[in-house]
C-alpha cells in the first residue's frame, strides 16, 4: 500500500461533473470524506493557462482527472500545465486519469506526410513527468505501446451489458450486437460474449473522410433488436446511415451503446431524426445542454469503475479485476 495517507484528486475544467462523481464514490468506498485537491485553472486574457494549487501536495499520490475532449488542445494544455505545477510541488506519484483520451485517432500514418499525433501526446504527457495513465476505451490498443510508463486501459463493456441486461432483461434471446466496421469487431463481440448474443457486422466503403459510400450487412438480423456497438461518436453520420440500413435489412429494433459521446456539429439534430430507438454513450464526456435535451439520448455513469480503479492503484491491486462483470455488479448495484 501507498505510504502516503490517502489518494489525492485533482481535477482541470475538462469534466467537473465527473471528477466530483469519483471523489463521492471514492467516499463511500473507503468510508472517508474524498474531495478534491483545493486550485485555480484559469485563463489569462489572451487564453494562457494559469494553475495554482492551494494544498500541500508534497510526498503525496496523485491523480488528476481531465478528458481532453473538445476543446481539445485547451484541456490537454491544462492537463500538461497542471501535471507540471505537481511535479515541481514534489508529489511523490503522478496519474492523469483520462477518461476520453484525444487525439487517439491518429494512432498511424494512413498516408504520406502525415503525423502520429497520439504519440505525440503520449510523449509529452510523459515528458511533464505523469507516471502511469488511466483510460477508457482507447480508440486503438496499441497508443498503450506509445507510452514508456504503465497504461491502465478500462473498458466500458462490462457497465454495457449491465445497463444491457437491465434494459432488455426478458429480450435478451432477440439481441443481436452490430459492429458498425470491421475494425471494430473486437470490440463488438465482447460485449456479445458478455450477454451472449450473436454478431453482425456492418461493411462500409469511406470514398473520403467523414463520408460513407456503402454499407452492406453481414449477417441476417431479420426481425432482431440490433445494438450498434463503438468506442466513440463524432458527428454520427456513419451512425445514422448504419441504423437505417439495418432496419432496410429487416432489424425490428436498432440500438447504439458508444462510450465516447463526442458529439459534434449536427450530431444530436441528426439522431433525433434517426431510426435509431436509443443511444447510450457513457458521462466520459460532459454532456452537452444539447445532449441533455436529446430526448433518445441515454448517459450511463463511469464514476463508479473510475473510481474504484483509482483505489486499486493507490493499494496496489489489481486493475483488470473491474473487467469482470461479476466484479462490476457490486460497485454498480441499485444504479441499473
Amino acid at each position: 500500500m501507498s505510504t502516503t495517507k490517502e489518494p489525492k484528486l485533482i481535477a482541470g475544467n475538462s469534466n467537473m461533473p465527473l471528477s466530483k462523481a469519483i471523489a463521492r464514490r471514492m467516499s463511500l468506498h473507503r468510508g472517508v470524506s474524498q474531495g478534491l485537491v483545493e486550485a485555480r485553472v484559469e485563463r489569462f486574457n489572451d487564453g494562457e493557462i494559469f494553475v495554482e494549487v492551494f494544498d500541500n501536495v508534497r510526498g503525496e499520490d496523485m491523480f488528476i482527472i481531465q478528458s481532453t475532449s473538445n476543446p481539445a488542445n485547451d484541456n490537454l494544455m491544462e492537463l500538461l500545465i497542471m501535471a507540471d505545477a505537481l511535479r515541481r510541488s514534489s508529489a511523490k506519484r503522478i496519474t492523469a486519469v483520462i477518461p476520453y483520451f484525444g487525439y487517439a485517432r491518429q494512432d498511424r500514418r494512413s498516408k504520406a506526410r502525415t503525423p502520429i499525433s497520439a504519440k505525440l501526446v503520449a510523449n509529452m504527457l510523459v515528458g511533464t513527468g505523469i507516471e502511469r495513465v488511466l483510460t477508457m476505451d482507447l480508440h486503438a490498443a496499441q497508443i498503450q505501446g506509445f507510452f514508456d510508463i504503465p497504461v491502465d486501459n478500462l473498458y466500458a463493456s462490462p457497465i454495457f451489458a449491465l445497463d444491457i441486461k437491465h434494459q432488455f432483461k426478458n429480450e435478451l434471446e432477440d439481441i443481436m450486437v452490430v459492429s458498425p466496421d470491421v475494425g471494430g469487431v473486437a470490440r463488438a463481440r465482447e460485449l456479445a460474449k458478455r450477454i451472449n448474443a450473436p454478431l453482425s457486422i456492418v461493411d462500409k466503403r469511406r470514398e473520403k473522410a467523414g463520408e460513407v459510400a456503402e454499407m452492406t450487412v453481414i449477417g441476417d438480423v431479420s426481425g432482431k433488436k440490433c445494438i450498434i456497438v463503438d468506442d466513440m461518436v463524432d458527428t454520427a453520420g456513419t451512425l445514422c446511415k448504419a441504423a437505417e440500413v439495418l432496419i432496410e435489412n429487416g432489424a425490428s429494433e436498432v440500438h447504439a451503446y458508444i462510450t465516447h459521446g463526442v458529439l459534434s456539429g449536427p450530431a444530436c439534430e441528426r439522431i433525433t431524426n434517426s431510426v435509431m430507438k436509443s443511444l447510450v454513450i457513457t458521462d466520459t464526456i460532459a454532456a452537452s445542454a444539447e445532449v441533455k435535451k436529446t430526448h433518445n439520448i441515454r448517459v450511463v455513469p463511469t464514476a463508479p469503475m473510475f473510481a474504484q480503479a483509482i483505489l486499486n492503484i493507490w493499494n496496489g491491486t489489481s486493475v483488470s479485476s473491474l473487467f469482470d462483470t461479476e466484479m462490476l455488479e457490486p460497485i454498480y448495484e441499485g444504479m441499473f
